[in-house]
């Protein structure tokens, strides 16, 4: 992950900013950056979307494709995740890269391994023989902290973004099954995203904790708690990353804070991703992909 450098002196500054409940830019410890949300930015995908959370620049696509449903699940379609780290910066070049790329994938795996978190089973077009697969890709533009709670974010905006073709199965005379494919390119399946997860990340600095910390605080920060929260505050899955450690007592005070902040995020997210939708084509397309 990409890093900052530095002295004692700036480290002591944002601790004892932060124990004042105020950081270096003048955020409050359960505040956010502002956030740039954008959907439906890249045309050869089924869904997509962009997400600028301070200096944190994260693409997402999604693409549905045809394909054979699990053995375990013969009756549902399912997600695959891969993350590409590489353009942020020459330290990510590589196996450094390919590290946290399978790191983010593998968290958001865990994420989504909640049953209710998609609708798995909408993505069903014939039990045991075909279904839909939906391959997210997740680009790293730029790493300016809190990666995991930008990428969750920009994930359900590219998923809510997401149109899945309708399809019918056919069989002739012979038991033989085929799959007709809608010729209206409006005619097709949108997903619920009501219990997608969003990740938030919350910090330990000194005896405290922040929510999107910058690089430099991230710096700062021995231990932090990643903490998936769906839209009704419930929390579907925790996981502790940095070489510190945290006292029972903070992680029941950050898994409040969690739920707190995550139904505040969702609200805000899901105002932004209505207020694109009552657009359509007619909104203005913003960045360096519009």
């Amino acid at each position: 992950m990409a890093s900052v450098v530095l002295s004692e002196a700036e480290k002591l500054y944002i601790v004892h900013g932060v124990q004042e409940d105020l950081r270096v830019d003048g955020r409050g410890c359960e505040d956010y950056r502002c956030a740039e949300v954008e959907t439906d930015v890249v045309s050869n995908t089924s869904g997509s979307a962009r997400v600028k959370l301070g200096e944190t620049d994260i693409l997402v696509g999604i693409k549905a494709e045809m394909g054979t449903p699990k053995l375990e699940k013969p009756d549902e379609g399912y997600l695959e995740f891969f993350v590409d780290c590489s353009s942020n910066s020459p330290e990510l070049e590589g196996r450094g890269g390919e590290e946290l790329g399978t790191d983010i994938a593998n968290t958001l795996y865990r994420v989504f391994s909640c049953e209710n978190s998609v609708d798995l089973k909408s993505l069903c077009i014939n039990p045991k023989e075909h279904c839909w697969a939906l391959y997210v890709d997740v680009l790293l533009l730029e790493c300016g902290g809190n990666i995991f709670d930008a990428i969750s974010i920009a994930v359900k905006a590219a998923l809510f973004n997401t149109r899945i073709p309708k399809v019918r199965v056919l069989e002739d005379e012979e038991g033989t099954k085929e799959i007709e494919l809608s010729d209206d390119p409006y005619d097709c399946i949108r997903l619920n995203v009501d219990e997608v997860p969003c990740i938030v990340t919350l910090s330990k600095i000194g005896y405290r904790h922040v929510v999107d910390a910058t690089l430099q605080e991230e710096a700062c920060s021995l231990a932090s708690l990643l903490i998936s929260v769906t839209s009704k505050g419930a929390i579907t899955s925790m996981k502790k990353v940095g070489k510190g450690s945290l006292d029972p007592e903070s992680i029941f005070e950050m898994m409040e804070t969690g739920q707190r902040v995550g139904k505040s995020l969702h609200i805000a997210l899901q105002k932004i991703l209505d207020e694109e939708e009552t657009l359509g084509t007619s909104r203005p397309k913003v960045g360096f992909l519009g």
